[in-house]
């Protein structure tokens, strides 16, 4: 007894720390492998829940499915919620469900197969429940909604829940919830049904303060890692993700547009500016000038006329003409106002 409860705790410990490691790895990796893991884990945890695995102790009995497996499910969907969003733990929630769906179809197949074979199937594959694995399917599915609505509404500022008892209650909450709505899917009516409710109610707290340190810890290594910030959503978040999404999407679109434009704005201006240097070319520092013709010396010694060296360094064309003081001085027979000479 004590060897197999040892068993199932070590097993517990690996696949939990097993689903946070790989969610750890999303910043390089992205988040295909924990889809493809919690996809696995899904189908192991239905085979092994219909083999009946369990582990018994006084007055509780763990179901491995459920002890190991469907609670590393929540884990990888609680801390997919918290640090990637709706979007994402919906993903994770059709993985869930649909491999849910898969695996007794496939079962249902192999069983065929074997029958028309002639081989014995019951040694191969445990036996099908289509009350069981519809409960399951609906409770799971139930369960993980759940978890985001608890999470957020938990998380209101003014409730002022910390950390660790926001994640505490909502994990139990889930754990709680999914004992009422597969008990009740799988097995009322019959005679075992209350005495079944009653033992899982006890069996899922205990699992909920066994996993409940791996998720805490989680929570603050993430959050505190890279200043990451657990962000506050509406309490119905999850359920309004596709809308949110199409308004994300539209709203991206308009901005990309918008910097489109800004950017054909600044290419134009750039294209002006250049022309504009093309046509502007301005003489700078000093120039050395003769003090008596006013010649201009350049950078390798010589001299050139001021017009010349203007023309040259510029774009700017001379023509010429007589002012009226030189008009006096050199040509003092011409009348100004007439423009005769006299």
């Amino acid at each position: 007894m004590t060897n197999e409860l040892l068993i199932l705790v070590a097993e517990a410990i690996v696949v939990y720390f097993l689903v946070l490691w790989a969610h750890s790895l999303r910043g390089k990796l992205g988040l295909a492998h924990f889809y493809a893991l919690i996809g696995s884990l899904t189908a192991v945890m239905v085979w092994v829940t219909d083999a009946g695995v369990r582990v018994n102790i006084p007055g509780v009995s763990f179901m491995v499915g459920s002890t190991v497996f469907y609670t590393a499910l929540l884990l990888g969907v609680f801390v997919v919620y918290v640090f990637d969003g709706p979007r994402a733990t919906r993903i994770a929630i059709s993985t869930i469900i649909g491999v849910s769906i898969m695996v007794p179809i496939v079962t249902l197949v192999l069983h065929w197969q074997l029958h028309i074979s002639g081989q014995g199937a019951g040694s191969y594959f445990p036996p099908q429940s289509l009350r069981i694995y519809s409960a399951s399917v609906f409770a799971a599915f139930c369960d993980l909604v759940f978890l985001a609505i608890a999470w957020e509404y938990l998380g209101q500022p003014k409730l002022q829940v910390r950390l660790w008892l926001r994640a505490f209650l909502t994990l139990l909450g889930v754990l709680w919830l999914d004992v009422i709505l597969f008990a009740t899917g799988a097995f009322a009516g019959t005679d075992d049904y209350l005495k079944i409710m009653s033992g899982t109610f006890i069996s899922r707290f205990v699992i909920g303060i066994f996993a409940f340190p791996f998720l805490y810890w989680y929570l603050a290594w993430q959050s505190g890692k890279n200043g990451m910030e657990i962000e506050n959503r509406p309490v119905l978040a999850i359920l309004k993700e596709v809308t949110r999404v199409r308004l994300e999407l539209s709203l991206a679109q308009r901005e990309i547009e918008r910097r489109k434009e800004v950017e054909r704005e600044n290419v134009q201006l750039i294209e002006s500016l250049q022309d504009a240097m093309r046509e502007v070319n301005v003489l700078r520092g000093f120039l050395p000038t003769c003090c008596y013709c006013k010649d201009i010396r350049d950078e390798e010694g010589k001299w050139h006329q001021l017009e010349a060296y203007l023309q040259r360094h510029s774009e700017v064309k001379f023509s010429h003409g007589i002012c009226d003081k030189c008009l006096k001085e050199h040509h003092p027979g011409v009348d100004i106002s007439s423009g005769s000479a006299s």
